[in-house]
């Protein structure tokens, strides 16, 4: 029986621990942390419950995939809610509620701008074709090599997937009012790079929002997780937790040292941070990648966040919330160009709340506050920290005309050194590898360590990319690999 020891038990570990276990093999996750789920983990104080990372739930398509792959349902493990209106987006001078209704976001985008109904519907039209083709086929590559684009079925479609025109122009070929411009690039703000410097490819994220919805599973995102976890304790999939890990060599079979012990498997897959991984848990003989091309990487956004309990209802707020009430191309600026602590950040706020009764006590608010900052900053304080939370607690009032300052009972701050600290990350990123051009399938760090070749890496650095999504696909896409090569079932 092919053995395996997977490293990490976040979304990319879970579905290769499972996805490998279903074919056959003996697996054991180890994980450093004292429960499951990676950067999804959660905590509960005080009567409330929060989820410390992913909040969005989109692509549900990919969810129940994954779980019909194993002969179950999304809703054998959790109950999702679609929610309505999808998000609410304050600006300046206004708010405005994205329906759940295709027809109702028609209307909406027709009365910002005349025409931009019609051209909404042909945008979409392009993205869903993108969709299908990157989603549902590309995605799915182990990108080791060019070749996969040949084999490709939609290579003849190459130049429709626009993957060397940039997002931002791509964009205003649609639409020119700078609102609808900024729900339009909104989505694509955190896979790494500005709306100009993306491929226009990631148009599929707006099929994503504005066609299959914004769901929230009910219990909080870290459902996903038990649910996960639970089909792979079905499977066999045996659990190490509180257990970090300290070197991985070759001698013979691949070793995998911990603070406790040397576990020996036929193969290991990397779940944690990559960079810490080759840097790190190797010896340097046998690191893939020199410290130059780490440091070359583009990396997705880290970010401040707040988790919060209110010990009353906030109004005007809905279960997402986008503030746009500043410069959103001078925030993107400061992220990706000049990499410094932001001036008068966009932010992001989750009210689960307002959707779900279990996640606060009665007649209380769960409040999780969110602003992306560039990765690798330094200065990470308290004073900082204070700063920025009383900027956003003073916005939120001024936009929902609701005080709640003085009824904060809860309050909590993570950002870059927790990242480090918690999960290993690489400049303390808490999204992984930009989706740049040149940082796309077989341009990311390889899936296969290239000399030690039981040893394969998952998650957000490596193929396909940054999100929740991507790294449910990344571990089944390694599982398939190391199946192949192995001739598992």
């Amino acid at each position: 029986m092919t053995t395996a020891t997977i490293i990490g038990s976040g979304f990319a570990s879970l579905a290769a621990a499972t996805s490998l276990a279903d074919k056959g093999a003996k697996v054991t996750v180890v994980e450093k942390n004292a429960s499951t789920g990676g950067r999804a983990r959660k905590f509960t104080e005080q009567g409330f419950t929060f989820d410390m990372g992913p909040s969005w739930y989109w692509m549900p398509d990919v969810f129940e995939k994954y779980f019909n792959r194993f002969g179950k349902s999304v809703s054998d493990y959790y109950d999702l809610k679609r929610l309505d209106p999808s998000y609410r987006v304050f600006f300046k001078d206004e708010q405005v509620d994205i329906p759940s209704s295709f027809q109702s976001l028609i209307e909406l985008f027709e009365a910002r701008e005349k025409g931009a109904g019609q051209k909404l519907r042909k945008f979409l039209e392009d993205a869903a074709y993108k969709y299908d083709a990157g989603v549902n086929d590309l995605v799915y590559k182990p990108g080791l090599s060019v070749l996969e684009f040949a084999q490709w079925k939609v290579m003849k479609g190459l130049f429709q997937l626009d993957l060397l025109k940039n997002f931002k122009d791509f964009a205003r070929g649609y639409f020119s009012d700078p609102k609808l411009l900024s729900l339009i690039e909104f989505p694509v703000l955190f896979l790494g790079a500005m709306p100009q410097d993306t491929p226009a490819l990631y148009s599929l994220m707006n099929y994503a929002d504005m066609k299959l919805g914004t769901w929230y599973p009910m219990g909080g995102m870290h459902k996903i997780v038990e649910g996960m976890e639970t089909l792979a304790r079905e499977k066999g999939v045996n659990f190490r937790l509180g257990e970090p890990v300290q070197r991985i060599y070759q001698n013979g079979s691949m070793r995998v040292v911990t603070d406790r012990e040397s576990i020996s498997s036929d193969v290991v897959v990397g779940g944690a941070d990559y960079h810490h991984i080759d840097t790190q848990l190797l010896d340097e003989s046998d690191r893939q990648y020199k410290s130059k091309y780490w440091g070359t990487r583009t990396m997705a956004p880290s970010c401040l966040l707040y988790y919060v309990g209110v010990k009353k209802k906030v109004d005007g707020l809905l279960h997402h919330n986008l503030f746009f009430d500043t410069d959103f191309q001078q925030h993107a600026k400061e992220i990706y160009k000049t990499n410094v602590w932001p001036e008068s950040p966009l932010f992001y706020v989750c009210c689960p709340s307002k959707t779900d009764d279990s996640v606060a006590p009665q007649g209380m608010e769960n409040i999780f506050m969110l602003i992306p900052i560039a990765p690798g900053l330094e200065g990470d304080s308290e004073a900082i920290r204070e700063r920025y939370f009383d900027t956003l607690v003073n916005r939120i009032e001024k936009h929902t005309g609701t005080s709640f300052k003085n009824d904060i009972i809860y309050k909590k701050s993570y950002s870059v050194s927790e990242f480090q600290k918690d999960y290993n990350a690489f400049k303390g990123n808490a999204y992984g590898l930009a989706n740049t051009l040149l940082q796309t399938a077989f341009l990311k760090p390889r899936i296969q360590h290239k000399n030690l070749n039981n040893l394969y890496f998952t998650g957000q650095l490596t193929v396909p990319g940054p999100g929740v999504p991507p790294s449910l696909i990344s571990g089944q896409v390694v599982a398939d690999l190391i199946a192949k090569h192995h001739k598992l079932n």
